[in-house]
């Protein structure tokens, strides 16, 4: 049923022509912002808790903070078109809610400490439910967002989303393990039953847009209109992946302290580049913006790889995070301008999905990876994979996967 104050999608363009697009988009933002807080808040501290307390090694980390991803993927398909059929608002209210509960199977493991598979599994479980709620809440936030502002203001909303995002991180990491000091996990699984929930007080001040759809898309199909910026997408964020994985195990092994000042790094770092720079992909394309970036981003992640101070790692994590910033809504634009407005919350669903699938994959390979050569390794391989959404990006800027390729989607109401 459709919220008698929704106002459609086309409706948005006067309010965005009136208000600046930040400005609108901000209530949206802090929503994304503290919805988040709560992940960052784990970074740091999840794979310390499964390696100190549950005595497991790097193939079992690789795995439970790959689950996430994974499950995060299984459920775009979901969230995409609950975005599109039954509004947007209700997506992010219901990604807020799961994500709450999944602290509270997370509390649930402590209790089996003392049986370390039981409480692995069950740690596994409270990833798959928090990937549910990321799940929704990102899809609506950026299917909200551009119903708000328009599809010629895109990247901007995937850039001020992503600054909500990273920004918790950068902010939850270093909170994450000031808890964890007091509290243990504990205090991380408490914090995340009741900081989502926060966020639903600023939600329901947010301007309602009516659902978009009245049926149910195939996801096929809306994954193969963007299957080339998504593979960019999916090549580039390897980088991500390897360093919320294992740069706090790279620091304890290298015996460099708090690890959670390169998570800061990379997150005021990521910040940075779409404060200054993130009008970019609108006003130049994605994949010019794109190409350059993914520079960037590998260079970051050869510097962590060979570095031997923490400095250095430092220097290499904020690249790596200034690189990968741009990225994203680079390669994103190109894929908004590739579906129609109908099926919009399906479509970044489905683009976000291939960045499910680089994590999926990526924390798995990368704990073979350090089993067989080291920590140090992951970051060498991280900036192979990068090395590849540099040749995504210029077959886009060439033209050679461009709009004309792909099946245009008919919409039937």
């Amino acid at each position: 049923m459709t919220d008698k104050h929704a106002q459609p999608a086309s409706s948005a363009a006067p309010t965005a022509a009136s208000t600046p697009p930040v400005l609108t988009l901000l209530p949206l933002v802090l929503t994304v912002f503290i919805g988040f807080l709560t992940i960052g808040m784990q970074l740091p501290v999840l794979p310390l808790h499964l390696h100190d307390t549950l005595g497991m090694g790097t193939l079992v980390i690789g795995l439970v903070v790959g689950a996430q991803f994974a499950a995060a993927l299984l459920s775009r398909s979901w969230a995409g078109n609950f975005a599109d059929i039954r509004g947007t608002q209700r997506a992010v209210i219901a990604g807020l809610i799961t994500a709450a509960c999944s602290g509270l199977v997370y509390l649930v493991s402590l209790a089996f400490v003392g049986m370390p598979l039981v409480s692995v599994w069950l740690l596994v479980l409270g990833r798959v439910i928090l990937a549910m709620g990321e799940s929704l809440i990102v899809t609506g936030a950026l299917g909200w967002g551009i119903g708000l502002v328009g599809p010629q203001h895109a990247g901007k909303v995937m850039a001020w989303n992503g600054i909500a995002m990273y920004g918790a991180f950068a902010l939850g990491a270093p909170a994450g393990v000031f808890m964890n000091a007091l509290w243990g996990f504990m205090g991380i699984a408490v914090a995340t039953v009741f900081i989502p929930l926060l966020a639903l007080v600023v939600v329901a001040k947010v301007r309602v847009i009516a659902p978009t759809a009245t049926r149910r898309t195939p996801f096929y199909k809306v994954l193969g209109s963007v299957w080339a910026p998504g593979m960019g997408l999916a090549f580039c964020s390897v980088g991500f992946g390897v360093v919320t994985a294992f740069i706090a195990l790279l620091f304890a092994s290298k015996g460099w302290g708090n690890s959670s000042l390169a998570f800061t790094a990379f997150g005021l770092a990521f910040i940075g580049a779409r404060l200054l720079f993130g009008h970019l992909p609108d006003k130049l394309g994605g994949a010019q913006v794109a190409l350059v970036c993914v520079v960037i981003e590998a260079v970051g992640l050869l510097l962590i790889w060979g570095a031997d101070t923490a400095l250095i790692a430092y220097l290499g994590t904020a690249l790596t995070g200034f690189g990968y910033s741009l990225a994203f809504p680079g390669f994103g634009v190109e894929a908004v301008k590739r579906v129609p407005a109908q099926t919009r919350g399906l479509a970044m669903g489905a683009y976000v999905a291939f960045l499910d699938i680089s994590l999926g994959i990526t924390s798995p390979l990368a704990g073979v990876l350090a089993s067989g050569w080291g920590i140090e390794a992951v970051y060498l391989g991280g900036a192979v994979a990068v090395a590849l959404s540099f040749g995504m990006a210029l077959l886009l800027l060439m033209g050679q996967a461009n709009a004309k390729q792909f099946v245009h989607i008919p919409y039937k109401s």
